[in-house]
């Protein structure tokens, strides 16, 4: 494990992921020695006893013309609701109400075991690390029960950044499998998804799990998705977003749009949030302001 601070620039290198910290002076001296402590009693023990962990604030986003749809939108790894609440206030999207929540502050396995808001236990930012299944179930259901007491007539949709992407579209295959990683029932009925900079978890096993079943395969045919991603992304490939869109296309998700922003790194751009606007308002039928 690598720990360096920028002195002047106040960020924190952690197993080669840049943070950004606000304190200074003795204040650092102390997260480094935590974090430090943290990571030797972590990783030293080779595994941690799984407990509860609890969500945080969220942030919901009223329409301001008829409401016609909702949409749960997750932050990304290290991040708060109120980010992308304040991001998607500004869109012109005025019959989608929006719901951001917070994910748990656990610890994380790319960050040496230190503590951060994150949706699931992560090694590898790719379809290539190992999957947290029961953090994934724990979201996933999170998600879904905030989308389980929207009215009957309101079309409902996940969407993402990041990590927060990788929780859409992994809530995109319980939704066509019927069922959640543990094989609970998953009954929210989805009717699009969005996901930027993201990846596909579980997508190893996916293939197999659909194996045989019609339903499955019907279900994701009719199911929208929307993947964009930066060709200059740093964080989570650009390859791991194009093999996450081809992962899915092969096992039935006909109806999905994977757009590339040529240079775009870890982040979203306005041609990026146009397109998610266009996208949502045909795919959900939107009326605008008209009603």
């Amino acid at each position: 494990m690598v720990i360096n601070r920028d002195s002047e620039n106040q960020f924190l290198f952690i197993a080669g992921t840049q943070l950004n910290i606000e304190t200074s002076g003795f204040g650092s001296v102390i997260i480094l020695l935590l974090i430090m402590s943290y990571s030797s009693t972590t990783m030293g023990s080779g595994s941690q006893s799984r407990r509860p962990f609890e969500f945080g604030r969220t942030h919901v986003v009223r329409p301001k013309g008829k409401h016609q749809a909702t949409i749960v939108w997750l932050h990304g790894l290290s991040d708060k609701g109120s980010s992308w609440s304040q991001l998607l206030e500004t869109l012109p999207l005025p019959n989608i109400k929006w719901i951001c929540p917070t994910a748990p502050t656990r610890p994380v396995a790319i960050f040496g075991g230190y503590p951060c808001t994150a949706w699931f236990d992560v090694g590898d930012l790719s379809e290539d690390g190992p999957d947290d299944l029961e953090g994934l179930d724990a979201s996933a259901a999170h998600v879904a029960n905030l989308l389980s007491t929207e009215p009957a007539d309101i079309k409902l949709g996940i969407g993402g950044f990041s990590m927060g992407a990788a929780i859409a579209l992994y809530s995109a295959t319980c939704r066509i499998l019927g069922q959640y990683g543990n094989g609970n029932p998953y009954s929210v009925n989805l009717s699009a998804i969005v996901g930027l900079s993201g990846w596909l978890p579980c997508s190893r096993t996916l293939k197999s799990r659909m194996e045989g079943s019609r339903e499955a395969t019907r279900r994701a045919a009719s199911l929208p998705i929307l993947l964009c991603h930066g060709s200059g992304d740093d964080v989570v490939a650009y390859k791991h977003g194009e093999r996450s869109a081809q992962t899915l296309n092969s096992v039935g998700f006909r109806d999905l749009t994977f757009r590339c922003y040529n240079g775009v790194g870890h982040y979203t751009v306005p041609e990026e949030m146009d397109e998610v606007r266009n996208w949502l308002t045909a795919r959900l039928e939107l009326e605008g302001l008209r009603a």
